[in-house]
């Protein structure tokens, strides 16, 4: 259905000990963005690996109002 954000039927059909294979750490390397802001919640972000996912929401939202405030500062330069 458009507008639904259902997972791919290869999700969907897959059972617990597939699923365990679709949240291992993609192994993504972040690319320094030479602020030390933007940086620093990179480094959260990158964090997460391993982390159970009831935890990621509270990372996010840091790293989220970590990007608010550092865009809010340059508005002020």
């Amino acid at each position: 259905m458009p507008g639904t954000s259902e997972p791919p039927e290869s999700v969907r059909d897959a059972g617990a000990s597939d699923m365990i294979a679709l949240v291992e750490p993609l192994g993504v390397e972040p690319v320094l963005t030479g602020h030390p802001g933007v940086d620093a919640g990179l480094a959260r972000l990158e964090a997460l690996d391993g982390v159970p996912a009831e935890a990621h929401v509270a990372v996010y939202e840091d790293v989220h109002q970590r990007l608010v405030d550092t865009l809010a500062a340059l508005d002020q330069e």
